[in-house]
């Protein structure tokens, strides 16, 4: 790590989307949305800034961005192809900021201090990442540098697409204190209910609450970290030792299911998939989750970690199976959607030598 905490936040700009337009040329001027069935229950997992011109953003319905606009095109996900896009992406990166830290196939952290003296050389350096992406994949992305890891993750999306904004150390309050409180990382919809709902509507706001407000609104220790945050108090380090990215495979359905053998088959079929880009990429995986969506969109996930990572998909799949069951015991019900995911992922290398 460098003598001076400098961190950047690298978010790729649309990724899937622009994935897409480099693959088909014509995509580029027309509101493209990736995504699942628009006449079905897909949802939009993301929008290129034309589309997002209509309000259309991930996690809608994809009949809703339909209804928004009608012309809009609608393709796949192909996460293969996006995956390889992807390593592309943070191979190019390395070469400029050697210690990353992937939270995803389109975003991640820079320990810039590595590499640069001051804010000034930051900035140099953070250009110099933004060419060389262009450069080697045509892609472009929006970063954000500071002394921490909250700062630089909302400054990133500050300038989206393909900005670039630099706090330096002493300025991380003032920048966070005008964002709306739901900017911050960590507040959900309930903590953001109960701030706005007692006048704190701005990340400003909530770094200037007393103690006791602070007890009364957010109590526990969760209260603490995001005002600290909120003044741009982030003491985490880069995770290093494994990279924070999952695999995960997910299916809504055209009809809600409840038949539990055709929910196993179609998890066995998701548990595959998985074990197919393990097995490609050789890693192993020490986790695996089962999410399930209901009719009334409510999400339950449940998740099981293992003592040695694996790669096989009758494993993976019998596991996914075991914790679908699990969720409808606690609670029954049609599902809208099931997934397989898999984390705390290792190369065959890194396991052989624990």
């Amino acid at each position: 790590m460098g003598a001076r905490l400098i961190v950047a936040h690298l978010d790729l700009d649309a990724f899937f989307a622009a994935v897409e337009e480099l693959e088909e040329p014509e995509l580029r001027t027309k509101p493209l949305i990736v995504g699942g069935d628009p006449h079905g229950r897909g949802v939009v997992a993301t929008a290129n800034y034309q589309a997002r011109t209509f309000g259309i953003h991930s996690a809608m319905s994809c009949a809703e961005a339909l209804r928004r606009c009608p012309h809009a095109v609608f393709v796949r996900p192909r996460h293969a192809v996006y995956r390889e896009y992807s390593q592309h992406v943070w191979e190019t990166v390395r070469g400029v900021v050697p210690t990353v830290e992937r939270t995803g196939l389109d975003e991640g952290y820079l320990d810039v201090g590595e590499v640069a003296e001051d804010f000034l050389g930051a900035r140099k350096v953070a250009e110099a990442v933004q060419t060389a992406v262009r450069a080697a994949t045509s892609l472009t992305c929006a970063l954000g540098v500071s002394t921490s890891k909250v700062v630089a993750k909302i400054a990133s999306d500050h300038r989206k697409p393909g900005g670039l904004t630099v706090v330096p150390a002493g300025t991380e309050a003032r920048f966070l204190a005008p964002f709306a409180v739901r900017r911050l990382p960590g507040v959900g919809p309930k903590a953001e209910q109960r701030l706005v709902a007692a006048g704190v509507e701005t990340v400003g706001a909530l770094a200037g609450l007393g103690d006791g407000e602070l007890k009364r609104l957010l109590p526990g220790s969760v209260g603490r970290v995001l005002r600290d945050r909120a003044r741009g108090i982030d003491p985490r380090p880069l995770e290093l030792s494994t990279e924070r990215i999952s695999i995960s495979v997910e299916n809504t359905f055209e009809r809600d299911l409840t038949d539990r053998a055709q929910l196993h088959a179609e998890l066995r079929g998701m548990a595959r998939q998985v074990a197919e880009h393990l097995q490609k990429t050789g890693r192993t995986a020490r986790t695996v989750s089962t999410k399930v969506r209901y009719t009334d969109f409510s999400i339950r996930s449940r998740s099981t970690s293992l003592r040695v990572g694996i790669d096989d998909g009758e494993q993976i799949g019998d596991l996914a199976c075991g914790l679908l069951d699990r969720a409808l015991a606690d609670r029954p019900g049609a599902l809208r959607l099931v997934g397989v995911g898999v984390s705390g992922l290792a190369s065959h290398q890194q396991l052989a030598l624990v």
